[in-house]
């Protein structure tokens, strides 16, 4: 009798995991809207309507399946933008490359009204990757190293103005470390969290547990030290657990050393099924309502799902994303080489 209790104890621990698990075993896949772009910021607001923000200098919201687009220039140049964001009041983007420009977009709820430009940076290696706010005032957006450290602008007024962090704040970056505009997916913040993943020579992730006032970095065992190697998408769950996902993107079938977990809130990682499952994908999120059990990475290669944290996997399908963000449990939308698509996870 002295094993029972301690084994009805397990087979609860072990009922109760396994109840949080969705066990999805197929998509369906709903294009939204279809267009000559490639597209790899999206923020939905319910399951009619996305946001999403494009190259050739597009910026629209789809409506029902309707699009309402912007074509927005700097000077006589169009833009090209991976990074969005939303607050209650407003929608932001990021262009790549230099000048980059940040917009303030207002927006009711219904309708977009003024444009503001709210932040211009250029010069030699200036190339922002991704963006996300914590709350309606306090936003965080992340680029490539300009003179040895990362670029990291924040906001504390909602968007209206952003700064720049110093160097001397901010940890030094090694030769050839920088960041992928994938999937907007290169942040993830939690309560006042904010994690950053990088790649190229170094694959790290920087880690500020005061919304950007002070940084750690740490080292991850994620494959890392070619120009395309590295993490591509990082989420968490909650301020311990949490996803890297990245690989080669030079060679998407190799599936060593691109996907590892962490459970002490990034200070040391744990690859997950090494040599077995996906390779290279560009964007990784935990499935909402699932405990952090549940993941679906997309990537263009095809669309993988996990109910077990990783450790096992089971492509879903082969049509091939950039970028996917869920609205609930079982809808997501995600986005890709010409086109946005409704997901609906069985």
């Amino acid at each position: 009798m002295r094993f029972l209790f301690p084994l009805i104890i397990l087979l609860g621990v072990i009922s109760c995991t396994s109840n949080h698990s969705k066990n999805f075993t197929s998509v369906s896949i709903e294009p939204v809207f279809v267009d000559s772009l490639s597209i790899r910021a999206i923020k939905p607001l319910n399951e009619n309507r996305v946001w999403f923000a494009a190259n050739k200098g597009i910026v629209g919201l789809i409506d029902h399946k309707q699009p309402k687009l912007a074509t927005i220039k700097y000077e006589d140049s169009l833009l090209h933008f991976r990074s969005i964001a939303t607050t209650d009041a407003a929608v932001f983007v990021l262009s790549i490359a230099s000048p980059a420009v940040l917009y303030k977009i207002d927006f009711d709820g219904n309708e977009a009204t003024n444009i503001h430009e709210v932040y211009t940076e250029t010069g030699k290696g200036v190339f922002y990757d991704s963006m996300k706010f914590w709350n309606n005032n306090e936003g965080i957006a992340m680029g490539d190293p300009v003179d040895g450290c990362l670029s990291i602008l924040l906001t504390r007024n909602g968007g209206d103005t952003w700064q720049k962090i110093p160097c001397e704040n901010l940890p030094e970056v090694e030769k050839g470390e920088a960041a992928f505009a994938a999937s907007n997916s290169n942040i993830s913040v939690y309560k006042n969290n904010v994690w950053i993943a990088t790649g190229g020579k170094q694959a790290r992730i920087f880690h500020s547990k005061n919304k950007g006032k002070d940084w750690e970095v740490y080292d991850t065992p994620i494959i890392q030290g070619k120009a395309m190697t590295g993490i591509y998408s990082v989420d968490f769950f909650d301020a311990k657990t949490g996803i890297v996902f990245g690989g080669d993107w030079n060679q998407k079938d190799f599936n060593e050393g691109n996907k590892a977990i962490t459970t002490d809130g990034g200070k040391t990682w744990r690859l997950l099924s090494n040599g077995e499952g996906p390779g290279y994908r560009s964007s990784v999120k935990f499935v909402p309502g699932t405990k952090g059990n549940d993941l679906v990475a997309v990537g263009s290669p095809g669309l993988s799902y996990s109910n077990d944290r990783g450790e096992t996997w089971e492509e879903l399908s082969t049509e091939g994303f950039y970028a996917i963000e869920f609205l609930n449990d079982s809808i997501a939308f995600a986005s890709g080489n010409n086109q946005i698509a409704k997901l609906l996870f069985k």
